[in-house]
């Protein structure tokens, strides 16, 4: 995990040196990435001018560059307990949290796979030997993952058939290469791949999975990043992230 600190402070450290005075840096939960890609073009050419820069990665990691000092003006996080800590260390501007999307925790198989996966319980199976989600201590989906299997009271034993991943979507990728029997990913992640993995249950969470996003206090750009943060609650906003398979907050 600190090699890949390393590396992503490295690559946005890059990111930063290539920026201009007109740039927006938006750093993203990495379930974002498809629908921020799509939705960026459209933002440009309503804000002449503006150039967006956008940063992928688990969300515990952006706060992390965030807290270093990272030149960030927007943060859009994956869950409400990475955004709860970015308050209250005072990263995010007062009063500009906004939820404006919702998703869903689901569990995946390779698509070619035969085994039966129609109740968490299923997973004690001999045939599951690995189940891919993302490392609880910093990826939020990893956190859902584990609450639900905590609740299930199935935590202690399938915790040893673990493989932790980064984000979210290499847990996806670990699962569509065959490198895992089973994995918990967002339901957006998962149909993303239909050739090679499917949904096999859709998991019940313990808190609705709702995204925030913020503006970034002292970020280099206010203006534009209040007009991202309208813009993703807009008609046009919305209707991309729908697209992608995201559910209104």
């Amino acid at each position: 995990m600190r090699l890949a600190a390393r590396l992503l402070t490295a690559a946005f450290s890059l990111l930063a040196l290539g920026a201009h005075a007109a740039d927006l840096t938006v750093s993203a939960a990495a379930s974002l990435t498809n629908a921020f890609k799509e939705l960026a073009p459209a933002f440009e050419a309503q804000n002449p001018g503006t150039r967006l820069l956008l940063n992928f990665a688990a969300s515990d990691a952006l706060l992390a560059q965030i807290a270093k000092g990272a030149p960030v003006d927007v943060f859009a996080s994956a869950d409400q307990e990475t955004m709860d800590r970015a308050q209250a260390q005072q990263l995010v501007a007062a009063g500009s949290r906004r939820d404006f999307v919702s998703n869903s925790l689901v569990l995946i198989a390779p698509s070619d796979s035969t085994l039966a996966l129609g109740a968490l319980a299923d997973l004690k199976q001999p045939g599951v030997k690995r189940i891919a989600f993302g490392q609880p201590s910093g990826v939020p989906a990893g956190r859902y993952a584990k609450g639900a299997l905590e609740a299930a009271k199935l935590w202690t034993e399938l915790e040893p058939k673990a493989v932790y991943a980064q984000n979210v979507r290499q847990a996806l990728d670990y699962v569509a290469r065959g490198e895992a029997e089973a994995g918990f990913v967002y339901g957006t992640d998962a149909a993303l791949l239909k050739d090679k993995v499917k949904p096999a249950l859709t998991v019940p969470t313990d808190t609705p999975i709702r995204y925030p996003v913020a503006r970034v206090a002292g970020g280099p750009n206010p203006a534009a990043a209040r007009a991202f943060v309208d813009y993703l609650l807009s008609p046009a906003g919305q209707a991309v992230l729908a697209r992608h398979g995201f559910q209104k907050p």
